[in-house]
């Protein structure tokens, strides 16, 4: 069917942008499972008396195994196939999200939403992302990049003001059973529209010239061959100043706001509905930023732009709790940096991630560098919400997020500038 498909549409467009498509689908549904627990915080905080220091603590698991599993998922699909692995991750998220619907202790939280939800979202992220961009993808590998990255906020946007809605209704079982349906569905899309690789289809990977070597499946165990990526990367600076940046951005994105931020509008008298519609909004912001910022790291350097989004995410993050003493300008002009900077910093680290260890071994080196990025963010998440039960604000949590953010501004300057080979026409 898949190669029918790519035949009918060949001479249009390429069949790699149907890829494209599915795989948008599928990140976007794992997006809406991982923004779930900060619209059940207050919800289960009622319920249960449990604190937000330990609702905390499951999401911090989650976001730290959301991490760590993504070069062990880039190894995987280096060897089994990206369909497979895919196929196995969304039954995960399926199964874990409706099992949660009947959890009534903190272990089983963090046991499901840590471990399971934490593990399947960690296949169906980012690296999945990069996996995908340089399998199909020899020019416009950016803006693809750009674009499923832009998932994740669209599935914030899709999902969050549905599912605030729904909890404030109906109680957050139902959100639960909503999102388990939203990955079973995904499911076969992937078994029937993605193949393997381009050759699959009698393809080349888009604007690759006609002697470009065929992708092929690796050989070998996928445990031994993301450590061995680990022990070569580790031995280049640049892998720790990406590492170590991406930290920051987990802790200052998915850690702190995505984690707290409708937490924090209830701090200031501001509804659950209304703070996911203002995530929601940042969402769409983002969309378009990460988009464009796939665009722009196919043409400028990739060191300066991610200079420009830490220094800007910085700077309006040290504004956040001014933001809510103004009536009209304080949130949404918050929204509007923050939205358009949430998650622009992957596709140029992705670019740098390629540039500096090359298009085969990128995945995988990438994978441990979101590694970096989620320990930053179930650190973020832990931290902000102890700041919180202990001060009874997230004022200093803003502070720490936002100087982070300048410290990670300048360390992504020293990374060593590199000269890869570009599409014709494309500025350096």
């Amino acid at each position: 069917m898949k190669a029918a498909l790519a035949r009918r549409i060949d001479g249009r467009f390429h069949y790699g942008w149907i890829v494209v498509g599915v795989i948008f689908l599928v990140l976007l549904a794992s997006a809406g499972i991982r923004a779930t627990p900060s619209v059940m915080m207050v919800p289960l905080e009622h319920d249960f008396g449990w604190s937000r220091a330990t609702i905390s603590l499951a999401i911090s698991v989650n976001l730290a195994l959301y991490g760590l599993t993504g070069p062990f998922a880039a190894a995987a699909m280096q060897r089994f196939g990206i369909r497979p692995t895919v196929m196995v991750a969304l039954l995960l998220l399926a199964s874990g999200t409706a099992l949660s619907s009947l959890m009534t202790a903190p272990w089983q939280m963090v046991l499901i939403w840590g471990v399971m939800v934490g593990g399947g979202t960690g296949v169906a992220a980012v690296t999945l992302a990069a996996t995908v961009s340089n399998r199909w993808f020899h020019t416009h590998r950016g803006l693809a990049m750009g674009i499923l990255t832009a998932s994740s906020a669209t599935g914030q946007m899709v999902f969050l003001p549905i599912m605030a809605a729904i909890t404030e209704n109906y109680g957050w079982r139902p959100v639960v059973l909503i999102v388990a349906a939203v990955a079973a569905i995904v499911l076969p899309l992937v078994a029937i529209l993605v193949p393997e690789r381009p050759g699959s289809v009698g393809l080349r990977p888009v604007g690759a010239p006609e002697d470009a070597p065929d992708v092929q499946l690796a050989h070998g165990n996928p445990l031994t061959a993301a450590l061995s990526a680990l022990r070569m990367a580790a031995g280049k600076r640049d892998f720790w100043l990406l590492f170590f940046s991406f930290f920051i951005c987990g802790a200052s994105t998915n850690g702190y706001i995505g984690t707290h931020f409708i937490a924090m509008c209830g701090d200031y008298g501001i509804s659950e509905v209304k703070g996911a519609g203002i995530l929601a909004a940042m969402g769409i912001l983002d969309l378009i930023g990460t988009t464009a910022s796939g665009w722009l790291s196919d043409r400028y350097n990739s060191r300066v732009l991610l200079f420009w989004y830490y220094g800007l995410r910085g700077l309006s993050l040290i504004y956040l709790p001014y933001a809510f003493g103004f009536d009209f300008f304080g949130i949404p002009l918050f929204a509007l940096f923050y939205g358009l900077d949430w998650i622009a910093t992957v596709p140029p680290t992705v670019r740098l991630t390629t540039d500096v260890f090359g298009k085969t071994m990128a995945p995988i080196v990438f994978g441990w560098i979101v590694a970096g990025h989620q320990l930053g963010a179930a650190t973020a998440a832990l931290v902000a919400g102890s700041l919180r039960a202990t001060l009874g604000n997230y004022t200093m949590a803003s502070m720490l997020s936002g100087g982070v953010c300048i410290i990670g501004a300048f360390m992504v300057l020293r990374i060593a500038p590199h000269a890869p080979k570009r599409p014709v026409g494309a500025k350096a």
